[in-house]
């Protein structure tokens, strides 16, 4: 009996339990807020198994062969194309190229893949369904390099629309050549351009157009690049002519840029010009500094040099002159002028006092007046020189080769000279050695500089 009594009592335990986990689960389901979500996993249900098969069987991709191009035997399938550039990374003068990320978008009509639809909405793929279907085989011309970015799937977009409408879209960054003018370096505008061309159809089986003319090109406004002002953008078409395949639509985005010039003031022009500034100054310094002078003119024209080796470091190897090349081989011509200059001033001066030395060794024993004393009056001599002179007075003058700061004067002791006329002759003879600057010095302090302002007035009413 009472085992029997145990076991009733687990029994009914047993029914408790059951019934309160019912009544808790009614309650669950029949809250406000699980009744929503039910409503709306019921309206949002999982499409692709209402269809009851895949997406290819949707577009009926199996029952049509898409290795050939719409409406195939017939007239040309047209193909508009848009772009929106999304960035110009940069531009090579070395190796005459660009690199440009942009969204590239073709528009067709393919009949195989419409579909029924109630509510005339499009479908959306990724690039897996590229790969199964016809597209436009359109290539870069004159590409070096290109690529489709996968990070972190292929950036490619399909979207089908119900007529058969197509939407083809990818993300794509491509370095093409450009060539390019150095005429006018670094005062030079650039243009340049991106052909789009189909490379295995003709005119006759596909035609390529910009889908709404000079609006099917977009740029971001953020686009800049550092030693260029994007001028403008357009779009241009035309046929391109091969002689072993014929005639094919080709699209061109044409960018032109021109050159900021401020960075090329502060790195060479400036420079340049400072430099032949300083081989000036040699003009100014006494002809007898032979090391100041010498050490002034080398160091200049190496300075030059340096100059014209690092700004063709950075440029192609072409066959023409340009703009910067005229401003610093004239301005180290310049340089290496002012360093000939001095090369003749010295020469000049001592052929002249070897003429010199050789005329007072005549005079000074021709003279015959032992109170006497010949002497060369050019402006060389030392205070001690023009003091000895005190005392004589001027008998006779032998002018040589008729120049007026170059003379033999032939002094005699006069004991009838007074003291005013000793503090005259005292100071023509002063006067003298002050001027110890060759002719040559002084026309070169007014020639160079004024030949040199001559030239940069030309040199930019030119190239600006």
């Amino acid at each position: 009996m009472p085992y029997f009594t145990k076991l009733l009592l687990l029994i009914f335990c047993f029914v408790l339990l059951v019934e309160s986990r019912r009544h808790r689960r009614r309650r669950w389901t029949t809250h406000p807020d699980v009744q929503r979500a039910s409503h709306i996993f019921k309206r949002n249900r999982d499409l692709t198994k209402a269809w009851k098969g895949k997406t290819e069987q949707l577009l009926r991709v199996d029952e049509h062969d898409f290795t050939m191009r719409p409406a195939f035997g017939g007239p040309a399938i047209p193909v508009g194309v848009d772009v929106q550039v999304e960035s110009l990374d940069s531009i090579s003068e070395v190796d005459m190229d660009f690199t440009m990320t942009l969204y590239l978008r073709h528009y067709w009509k393919d009949e195989r893949l419409s579909f029924p639809s109630t509510n005339n909405k499009s479908m959306t793929f990724d690039g897996r369904l590229v790969k199964k279907i016809w597209v436009p085989d359109v290539f870069f011309v004159h590409s070096k390099r290109s690529f489709i970015h996968d990070t972190t799937t292929d950036n490619i977009m399909l979207r089908v629309f119900p007529d058969g409408h197509v939407l083809y879209s990818m993300r794509v960054t491509v370095t093409a050549m450009c060539n390019m003018d150095f005429s006018h370096f670094p005062l030079d505008s650039q243009t340049c351009s991106l052909e789009l061309e189909s490379y295995a159809y003709t005119d006759e089986d596909l035609m390529l157009y910009w889908k709404n003319g000079n609006e099917s090109l977009k740029t971001d406004e953020k686009i800049s690049l550092s030693q260029f002002l994007i001028q403008k953008f357009h779009t241009t078409s035309r046929l391109a002519f091969y002689s072993s395949t014929g005639w094919y639509n080709r699209l061109y985005i044409n960018f032109t840029l021109r050159r900021h010039i401020f960075f090329f003031l502060l790195q060479t022009y400036f420079p340049a010009t400072l430099m032949v500034m300083l081989s000036w100054v040699s003009f100014w310094i006494d002809r007898r500094a032979v090391p100041a002078r010498v050490s002034l003119g080398i160091t200049t024209v190496l300075t030059m040099s340096t100059i014209i080796t690092g700004v063709n470091a950075s440029m192609p190897r072409v066959s023409y002159i340009k703009a910067v090349d005229i401003y610093l081989w004239v301005s180290f011509v310049f340089v290496f002028l002012s360093v000939l200059e001095y090369a003749a001033v010295n020469y000049l001066t001592t052929v002249q006092e070897r003429k010199e030395r050789k005329l007072r060794e005549r005079f000074s024993c021709s003279c015959g007046i032992p109170h006497s004393k010949t002497m060369m009056l050019d402006g060389n001599y030392s205070e001690s020189d023009a003091n000895s002179l005190a005392g004589y007075t001027r008998n006779q003058m032998a002018p040589e080769e008729d120049k007026p700061e170059k003379m033999v004067v032939h002094l005699a002791m006069s004991n009838e000279s007074n003291s005013s006329r000793k503090r005259g002759l005292k100071g023509h003879v002063g006067l003298r050695i002050i001027q110890n600057t060759h002719a040559i010095d002084k026309y070169s302090r007014l020639i160079f500089p004024g030949t040199y302002i001559f030239f940069n007035l030309i040199y930019w009413s030119v190239f600006s």
